[in-house]
């Protein structure tokens, strides 16, 4: 037999890094836009499909939780040099791309800036547990 309520320990890791110096609203909006991309490319973290008890259908979600870390405009850059680095599935958001308005706008904001050059506001990674640990180091859970 087993326990459905006890804690489930992944292998691999969702996180999402934020700039310590955003508005709560920017926060929001680049995090909902980060995690959209990462089950697309890699759909093992999506589980199945919910209903309710009245058979109403809803869509499926992460398999695991996603961590929010934050952290200085340096950090990012770090972190993201080190995602690079370990080839780790990953998102990233701009400070230009809260100008643009459609993802035409924010893939031709994105493609613009060579990689080391990215005013980084925020990204995503999705690997294994301890590549995305040594990706976030230095970075804080966020409150």
């Amino acid at each position: 037999m087993t326990d459905d309520s006890a804690p489930v320990r992944f292998d691999t890791k969702i996180a999402v890094l934020l700039r310590d110096d955003l508005q709560t609203w920017q926060r929001l909006n680049v995090t909902a836009f980060l995690v959209s991309g990462l089950g697309t490319a890699a759909p093992e973290v999506i589980g199945e499909p919910y209903a309710d008890a009245d058979g109403t259908p809803y869509l499926p979600m992460f398999r695991q939780p996603v961590l929010v870390f934050a952290g200085s405009k340096e950090l990012l850059t770090t972190a993201h040099t080190r995602a690079v680095g370990r080839g780790v599935t990953m998102a990233v958001f701009t400070t230009d791309l809260f100008a643009t308005g459609h993802d035409e706008a924010n893939r031709a904001a994105v493609r613009a800036v060579k990689r080391d050059a990215m005013d980084l506001v925020g990204l995503a990674v999705h690997g294994p547990r301890n590549a995305v640990d040594k990706i976030l180091k230095g970075a804080s859970m966020h409150s």
